[in-house]
């Protein structure tokens, strides 16, 4: 596994995350239902360059009998990010698509759509 190319503490990395949180538009957060957003250092073993991953159900595929399930996840992986990022600037950017990304996966846009969109 390559080393990190920009140092940066888990702290920061979490403000930078909150941070993103704050620029998605309230009446979008408004919407997401049942889910949590965590940092994990890194990615499982099979994908180590993962950037970022939703589990769960999204919105689209819940119906009526959606009830007493655990919430969504949505994991930012901190090594991978840090390594293909040059700058703090760099960080804050790719933070900030990761968690758009991966909120789009919540709402039932795939990689395709979020591809189409620029948001890739």
């Amino acid at each position: 596994m390559a080393g990190v190319a920009v140092e940066m503490s888990r702290e920061r990395f979490e403000e930078l995350v909150g941070d993103a949180l704050d620029e998605v538009p309230a009446e979008l957060l408004a919407l997401m239902n049942n889910v949590v957003i965590l940092v994990e250092d890194d990615p499982p073993p099979e994908d180590p360059d993962l950037l970022g991953l939703y589990e769960g159900h999204a919105l689209t595929d819940r119906g009526w009998d959606y009830a007493g399930v655990l919430p969504d996840r949505i994991f930012l992986y901190r090594h991978p990010i840090l390594r293909i990022c040059d700058t703090d600037d760099d960080v804050v950017d790719e933070v900030a698509v990761t968690v758009v990304h991966e909120i789009a996966h919540h709402f039932g846009i795939d990689d395709v759509r979020l591809h189409e969109l620029g948001w890739g």
